[in-house]
């Protein structure tokens, strides 16, 4: 059997927002590798191996999937939401351009739907214009340069998606960008806080950005910035697809 490598995306949370190309995959896999809690959401099964490992073990991740498709397994990687968006797939690559003598193996990766859109889809459309996302981890970059990216960002008016915005292991860094975008001057920007969306405990909470605290995210939490036009029309919020 010729081994292969599956990097897939598992949606936000919902197993109806699992794509039936994903869905295909793992009922084809041997092996599923992933962080624990992802790797969770996979049943077990005869014929079915499951790798999981801690979020901060990527690249080992990475190599461990090449290695079992190099001996013939029908191996995937799953990440939440889409696997090329801060996820799994730039890992692969990453370890596969170390390793030329796995280059040839065949690897697909199959898009999910991302947390920034199913947030979006929930509030309305706040991404209806030009928007970027930005991640607020500095695990794998320097602050300043998050700093950089939120001033620019505000200064060209996108609407902002924030992953990762608090965890336990570094809860003031949500504090300091809200504190760039106050004084970028996105103060009376709306806000949206999309936490666990598509799971049975998902909130939606929307604010003025000045009116906006730290506590109010976590690591479940999508954060998006709306532009200077975005506006709410009864329960939903929506960027005009005109700018000014």
């Amino acid at each position: 059997m010729r081994g292969t490598l599956t990097i897939a995306g598992l949606g936000p949370g919902s197993d109806a927002l699992v794509t039936p190309e994903v869905s295909a995959a793992l009922a084809a896999a041997t092996d599923i590798l992933g962080y624990a809690p992802y790797v969770a959401r996979v049943p077990p099964r005869s014929g079915l191996k499951l790798h999981p490992s801690d979020n901060r073990e990527e690249l080992q991740r990475a190599n461990e999937a090449l290695r079992l498709a190099a001996e013939g397994g029908q191996v995937v990687i799953v990440s939440s939401g889409d696997p090329g968006v801060f996820a799994m797939a730039s890992a692969v690559f990453e370890a596969l351009e170390q390793a030329p003598q796995w280059q040839e193996l065949p690897i697909r990766v199959l898009p999910g739907v991302t947390a920034m859109l199913a947030a979006a889809a929930r509030a309305g459309a706040p991404l209806g214009h030009d928007f970027c996302a930005i991640n607020l981890s500095d695990n794998l970059k320097p602050w300043a340069v998050i700093e950089k990216r939120l001033r620019l960002a505000a200064e060209a008016d996108f609407a902002i998606a924030m992953y990762n915005p608090r965890s336990v292991s570094r809860p003031e860094g949500f504090g300091r960008a809200l504190a760039v975008l106050n004084e970028a001057g996105c103060g009376e920007r709306l806000v949206i806080f999309a936490r666990a969306i598509s799971a049975a405990d998902e909130k939606i909470e929307t604010v003025r950005l000045n009116e906006a605290t730290p506590e109010m995210a976590d690591m479940r939490t999508l954060v998006i910035v709306g532009n200077s036009q975005t506006r709410r029309v009864g329960r939903w919020v929506y960027a005009p697809r005109q700018a000014r």
